[in-house]
């Protein structure tokens, strides 16, 4: 399994970017799974259902089966949030991992970037932004650039970059 992220500032584009992307790397015969970080709480699950009845009466696990799909709901209970390393251990392996956030870990990053948001480049500061999509040139760029409506330039930058899920994991771990 090969990883690469994602990062930039909200409004960036990161989501809407890695939609298009995913479906072109589907087409090249991929198989690729996402891991997207949220900076504060979420459901996955609806009030009325179920599982989200389970979870609020005190489940710290729920898991929900069909013969379509599954989905495990973990309540952390003022536990620690895991580590990317811990979560990089629950997927199981496809092609290509991509990580939507966590701009702060040691693992190869596309960094998104829109001058629209007025937010400072992350790549001066981060070695590990391996290439830029933005909307307008980066005069100075240190890693290549490309523009950020290019989708199949964004997927060849994916795959170009992305390193084995046992470097990411050793550089999590340093």
């Amino acid at each position: 399994m090969r990883v690469i992220g994602l990062a930039g500032w909200s409004g960036s584009g990161k989501t809407t970017l890695l939609t298009k992307a995913i479906p072109r790397l589907v087409e090249r015969g991929l198989r690729v799974s996402t891991l997207k970080h949220a900076h504060s709480g979420f459901d996955v699950d609806k009030p009325g259902k179920d599982s989200h009845t389970h979870r609020m009466a005190g489940a710290s696990e729920v898991l929900v089966a069909s013969p379509v799909r599954w989905a495990l709901v973990n309540e952390l209970r003022g536990a620690p949030e895991l580590t990317l390393r811990e979560l990089l251990g629950k997927f199981t392996p496809v092609d290509l991992l991509v990580i939507e956030g966590f701009k702060r870990q040691s693992h190869p990053k596309l960094e998104v970037h829109r001058a629209a948001i007025g937010k400072p480049l992350i790549h001066p500061d981060d070695p590990h932004v391996v290439a830029i999509a933005a909307d307008r040139p980066v005069p100075g760029a240190k890693v290549p650039v490309v523009d950020l409506d290019d989708i199949e330039a964004v997927v060849d930058i994916l795959l170009k970059y992305a390193a084995p899920v046992e470097r990411v994991l050793a550089s999590e771990s340093a």
